[in-house]
């Protein structure tokens, strides 16, 4: 099969891309003392979590237990996974996920760490427990590093669960006060007779910066394996370090600034993170995805001097490569213009 015989839309990776994005942000943080623990909900491959791991990742980092047992599955063996797991049916299927491999989680409330300590305590094997903190992202976290504490002693006298330090999703480009949290954590923990191990800090938006955050021991990139356009918005990276696009037709050319293809919200992100428009298409840079509906993407391209014609097929690079890879069932993954597999995305779905 080539790539002409491919039917859209369709998502392309491009994997030289993508190993010199891993590549490069190993080789920094291995410069910088600080441990890789990638975000697989970018991608949610097996072999490109086993990728991570072969070029000096510790382990990997999954978002929902379902990721998490596909990984393991897969034959991964260190996981994280920073949520709130409530409710009996989560909690048995952690229980055995934790026989199986290293795992760690995360709590921000005694509710959850009576939950953990209800389905652990029986005699399991010990599960690992970081508290988590909100550094500024305004999501879920303890609100201050005395918090921090006051749930690090409540996992800590929990019969089955052992403190192992704490994580944080920071708000982007808030470094500076992202530290100052985790620092002051950190040090309370130590003062009362603690050892927070693991400091676990996250984001692509900031990777460049990791090293700025001293308290922090790993690092967890997600969308720094595809980039995409926000990221490049960001500084993160380059056009030519995108490595998803999603290839789309061009069906219809209604008016002779207005171009349509069939490509709309099931297959692009519909995140907009500020930017105008829902991507960027290589071949016509000047175009401006202008807006979605379920079936459609329709395109003004009124900033072009050449403009595509019905039949066309383009490359979209998406504003969000992460939630593009929840779309789509398969991946192509290609080596320049040359198909190198087509694979499922293993862990499509897995958001339970």
């Amino acid at each position: 099969m080539t790539l002409s015989e491919i039917d859209t839309p369709a998502v392309l990776i491009d994997v030289d891309r993508a190993d010199a994005n891993l590549r490069r942000f190993q080789a920094y943080a291995d410069s910088h003392g600080i441990a890789v623990r990638p975000h697989i909900k970018t991608h949610k491959l097996p072999r490109f979590a086993q990728r991570q791991v072969e070029l000096g990742a510790v382990g990997i980092t999954c978002q929902k237990l379902g990721e998490a047992e596909v990984m393991a599955d897969a034959g991964l063996t260190d996981i994280f996974l920073p949520y709130n797991i409530l409710g009996k049916s989560k909690l048995d299927r952690l229980v055995a996920l934790n026989e199986r491999v290293t795992l760690a989680v995360t709590a921000d409330s005694a509710v959850t760490i009576r939950g953990l300590a209800e389905a652990f305590g029986n005699g399991a094997k010990t599960l690992d427990v970081l508290v988590e903190c909100d550094t500024g992202m305004g999501r879920c976290g303890v609100q201050s590093p005395e918090e921090a504490i006051t749930l690090a002693k409540q996992i800590d006298s929990a019969e089955g669960l052992r403190f192992a330090g704490f994580m944080t999703y920071p708000k982007t480009g808030a470094v500076e006060q992202n530290e100052a949290f985790l620092a002051a954590a950190r040090q309370k923990a130590v003062d009362a007779g603690f050892d927070p191990r693991i400091i676990s800090n996250g984001g692509s938006p900031d990777m460049w910066r990791a090293h700025e955050v001293k308290s922090a021991t790993e690092h967890r990139p997600g969308t720094y394996i595809y980039m995409d356009r926000f990221q490049v918005s960001k500084g993160v990276g380059g056009w030519d370090d995108c490595a998803l696009t999603v290839l789309a037709t061009v069906i219809s050319r209604p008016t002779d600034n207005r171009a349509v293809i069939d490509a709309g919200s099931k297959a692009l992100s519909s995140d907009t993170f500020g930017m105008e428009g829902f991507g960027r298409i290589v071949e016509y840079p000047d175009a401006v995805v202008a807006s979605l509906s379920e079936e459609h993407g329709v395109i003004d391209v009124t900033a072009c001097t050449r403009k595509p014609q019905i039949g066309d097929r383009i490359r979209i690079i998406p504003n969000h490569a992460c939630v593009v890879s929840n779309l789509f069932d398969a991946v192509v993954l290609i080596s320049g213009d040359e198909i190198v597999e087509v694979t499922p995305v293993a862990a499509r779905g897995r958001v339970d």
